[in-house]
């Protein structure tokens, strides 16, 4: 008998897929057919690996470089690590060749063939893990929303292409609410990124409200940070709410996931305006209930949309 593409992963990577237990939103939730959870199982596994090299999170030991086609003593160089990752990926598309060296990306090529998955939304995901290296700050909210369709978008059109509802529209409503999700974990996170030396906050909206990289770096946010916080976050909601038709647009179990995402994002916006936008002595979470009920909001809505 065949071992499913999550039992392979399981046995092969089991400390990246334990990360999907912390993320904010459910990566591949029970109620999804199991087809779609081991599909978005083998996504994950890859936008986790990329991440955890763009962030120097990888395990130690140097088994992602050797898997990559490196020396171990490489696995500290991003960018060389990242330009690796890239080509073991192309190796997934390749229609000859021995396939991929890293058991994520063996593990993610039957996804790609039974989806019909292209690279390019793999590649932005990589792409936005370079630019990680070498731009730590953002002059305009443009800068940053261009950013988000490398980093964030991706995802999203991933989980409409995995379960065969990908239209222009849904792509449109769907890349609104991953920017918007990135914007609210780069508000809950102001503070460790500053500690990473990457500062998310468009530096001409800090010149707008008088707020210096020092002040970010304080225990707690003045009055400065908390008004530019909020500016931020109501921009976030405004995304969500421009992307909140996705979720009646569709049906079933896929409808319940999405208003996962979306509620998910404006319990946590709530929870950030509950700590008076003051972020910085932590990332404000999002209670359970608090959680339940937005997405109870954005289901309701969606069934009078619908």
């Amino acid at each position: 008998m065949t071992a499913s593409p999550q039992a392979r992963l399981d046995a092969v990577v089991p400390a990246t897929l334990d990360k999907a237990a912390h993320e904010n939103f459910p990566v591949a939730p029970f109620f999804l057919p199991r087809a779609w959870r081991d599909d978005l199982m083998a996504v994950y596994g890859f936008a986790r690996l990329v991440d955890d090299i763009g962030d120097g999170d990888l395990a130690p030991g140097g088994a992602d470089a050797r898997h990559l086609g490196l020396d171990p003593e490489s696995a500290d160089d991003r960018l060389a690590m990242l330009d690796a990752l890239e080509a073991d990926l192309r190796r997934v598309f390749a229609s000859t060749g021995d396939g991929p060296g890293h058991p994520l990306l063996r593990v993610l090529r039957p996804t790609v063939r039974r989806r019909a998955l292209g690279p390019e939304p793999f590649l932005g995901l990589i792409e936005a893990n370079r630019q990680d290296q070498k731009v730590r700050r953002y002059g305009t909210y443009d800068e940053l929303a261009a950013y988000c369709e490398l980093s964030a978008n991706p995802v999203g059109r991933l989980v409409l292409q995995i379960t065969g509802t990908a239209t222009p529209e849904r792509v449109r409503r769907s890349d609104a609410v991953c920017t918007a999700l990135q914007i609210v974990e780069h508000l809950q996170d102001v503070a460790e990124d500053l500690g990473r030396d990457r500062i998310y906050l468009p530096a001409d909206d800090m010149a707008r409200f008088h707020v210096r990289e020092s002040d970010l770096a304080a225990p707690s946010g003045g009055a400065a940070v908390r008004s530019l916080v909020a500016y931020e976050a109501e921009r976030a909601r405004e995304l969500l709410d421009e992307g909140a038709p996705l979720v009646g647009s569709v049906h079933g179990r896929l409808r319940l996931l999405l208003a996962g995402f979306v509620g998910g994002g404006r319990a946590a916006l709530t929870a950030i305006a509950a700590a008076g936008f003051d972020v910085l002595p932590g990332p404000p979470k999002p209670t359970g209930p608090g959680l339940l009920r937005e997405v109870g909001v954005v289901l309701r809505r969606a069934r009078r949309e619908g």
